[in-house]
């Protein structure tokens, strides 16, 4: 761990340690003996644990039916894979119950965390606009939770829940692949600002509620996509398409400037930033070293590389294949990896070395 990240922990302790007593006061210890650390979760498709069950949205927008799910879970749970997500593993490391979706929570759960992700959802509000919800329209859901537990546990104790609490992001994929036609006009680098913009308004939206230890997810290259493959214009499909996977970049590289400065502007801010797009550029490069046998074919779908859009049949096509070991496959559907896939990236977060998620990992986060 790094020195910055040390000396972070140090202050966020004393921060947290300040608050314990309140904690204590408004009745935590009815709940757990030793009170764990709240998860949060805001984001897309990659993080969704079924939020978008409960929109009215489009079967493109859904993954509430078979053979989603069927890997870990034995049936569909909204979840776009064939099993478990990131959040669902980074639980289970940090001795949580599986944290619900906003839609399906009660204020009894809230107290472990609550996930807020949509599948198809982006940091701008026109981004798949009416079929998925955008993250500033999961930020005021946030705000509705932070509510309740005031009325529950009173100023002191939410506050100290809320700084304890770790936060995860998963958000920009869409905005780059689908952008809306009004944001025609601007440049590219325009364009990304918008976007970290409205992502840097969110952040601090939780901090000033009491946020302060957030986990981040770069964008994966875009253009390494099943679906972008079996749809490029240009080529086989054997290479990845460069101009998305440097947008990608570019945009991973604006957020991660954004970082670095909200570490200098906020007080106690500190993050855990996880290099997703080169934790997946090197299993597809090398994927008998990740144990993969597939990587630029989706397990589910039809078409070239399985990259129409078709995985379970609802999609206006009821023909699509299926593999018959996803765990074998980097990719599950056209955009999604699969759960063999998100259990890596998971154990990386947690417990990987500042060059893949610094300058902080998910658990030292959690330990505070």
């Amino acid at each position: 761990m790094g020195n910055s990240c040390i000396n972070q922990l140090r202050f966020l302790i004393f921060l947290i340690a300040s608050l314990a007593g309140a904690y204590q006061s408004y009745g935590f210890h009815h709940l757990s003996p030793k009170p764990r650390v709240p998860l949060f979760v805001f984001g897309d498709s990659l993080y969704d644990p079924g939020n978008n069950n409960y929109i009215n949205t489009t079967p493109d927008f859904l993954a509430n039916f078979l053979p989603y799910g069927e890997t870990f879970f034995e049936f569909a749970t909204g979840r776009f894979s064939d099993g478990r997500l990131i959040p669902d593993f980074i639980a289970k490391y940090a001795k949580l119950p599986l944290i619900p979706p906003y839609f399906q929570s009660s204020y009894r759960q809230f107290v472990y965390g609550v996930n807020f992700a949509s599948g198809g959802g982006g940091a701008l509000v026109e981004t798949h606009e009416g079929k998925a919800i955008d993250l500033k329209t999961q930020l005021r859901y946030f705000k509705n939770v932070e509510k309740q537990l005031r009325r529950e546990l009173g100023k002191e104790g939410t506050d100290q829940l809320l700084a304890n609490a770790v936060y995860m992001f998963s958000i920009g994929g869409n905005d780059l692949l689908a952008p809306n036609p009004i944001f025609s006009s601007f440049s590219t680098e325009e364009y990304v600002g918008i976007i970290v913009g409205n992502f840097t308004e969110v952040l601090k939206e939780v901090y000033k509620a009491g946020g302060r230890k957030f986990g981040f997810l770069s964008l994966l290259p875009l253009g390494c996509l099943p679906y972008v493959r079996a749809h490029n214009a240009e080529g086989n499909g054997e290479t990845c398409v460069k101009d998305l996977t440097d947008l990608a970049k570019s945009y991973n590289a604006a957020l991660a400037q954004k970082f670095k400065q909200l570490r200098k502007q906020l007080k106690g801010f500190i993050y855990s930033n996880f290099d997703f797009f080169n934790a997946v550029t090197q299993r597809l490069s090398n994927p008998s070293k990740y144990g993969f046998k597939e990587v630029k074919s989706g397990c589910c779908g039809s078409g070239a590389y399985r990259g129409n859009y078709t995985c379970g049949g609802k999609r206006g096509d009821a023909a699509y294949e299926l593999c018959d070991n996803p765990e074998e496959h980097f990719f599950f559907d056209s955009y999604h990896p699969s759960e063999t896939a998100y259990h890596q990236f998971a154990e990386l977060m947690w417990n990987g070395p500042p060059s893949v998620t610094g300058p902080c990992s998910l658990k030292s986060l959690f330990e505070v």
